[in-house]
């Protein structure tokens, strides 16, 4: 195999496997070592193609300039329009004003046919009970998630004990009554969930977590799917994780 056909059948790979994709995947899927596996990520990364991650935490390819703009399907157009919708009614201040915007620009630059498809969707989402609104700002978490920064905040249980917390924030989840904060929690040292309506005094530490938020994240959502199918065989009507199971 030339070094040319090894590189192009690595951005494959890294395009097919669910993100991030170790190294030893890679060497296994290509049948070379690790050693060349790390040689063919820089030179990749020095022809222009941006791949996010390191050795140990797998790899996440962001940007493919050898890839031209993808056109959509009209299914996928309806999609599209049907979560924006629903992100710009559940979504916090700064998230739903994004979302009306993101349809807008989408609007304006897919074919004259496909923009009459999104101004006159048949889809749409409505939500007659939304979840409390939060009382920090969400954009600041939700940046400091991205950051992998650890943040400090003021909780109040469902019981109303208060308790001051210093989380590595991991991901935010919106669910049908309530929108929550999965994260690990520097106080109790395990994963935890955190009501967003619950939390109140957030500041930004400047503390570094990077880069273990994606395997982190994965580790938490394994434990939960874990938890949730035990749940299922004692109780078949049992539902997902609560923010006041555990704080």
């Amino acid at each position: 195999m030339t070094r040319t056909h090894r590189l192009f059948q690595m951005m494959t790979t890294l395009r097919r496997l669910p993100a991030p994709v170790r190294a030893v995947q890679l060497a296994n899927e290509m049948d070379v070592s690790l050693r060349t596996v790390y040689r063919d990520i820089d030179a990749l990364r020095g022809l222009g193609a941006v791949i996010d991650g390191e050795a140990g935490f797998g790899y996440t390819l962001i940007e493919d300039a050898a890839l031209p703009p993808l056109g959509f399907e009209d299914d996928e157009l309806e999609a599209l329009v049907l979560g924006l919708r629903d992100v710009a009614v559940i979504g916090d201040p700064a998230l739903s004003r994004a979302a009306e915007s993101a349809l807008a620009k989408l609007t304006a630059r897919v074919p004259p046919r496909q923009a009459h498809r999104l101004q006159h969707a048949i889809l749409d989402a409505r939500r007659f009970f939304r979840p409390d609104p939060p009382r920090i700002d969400v954009a600041d978490l939700r940046a400091a998630t991205w950051a992998e920064e650890t943040v400090a905040f003021s909780y109040v249980d469902a019981k109303g004990a208060p308790s001051m917390r210093e989380v590595d924030p991991l991901g935010i989840v919106y669910m049908q009554d309530t929108n929550m904060l999965m994260a690990w929690c520097h106080l109790r040292r395990d994963f935890r969930v955190f009501r967003l309506d619950r939390m109140d005094d957030l500041r930004r530490t400047g503390q570094s977590f990077r880069p273990r938020r994606v395997p982190m994240l994965r580790e938490y959502t394994e434990q939960l799917r874990a938890e949730a199918e035990e749940r299922a065989r004692c109780r078949p009507n049992a539902t997902g994780p609560s923010a006041d199971d555990k704080t």
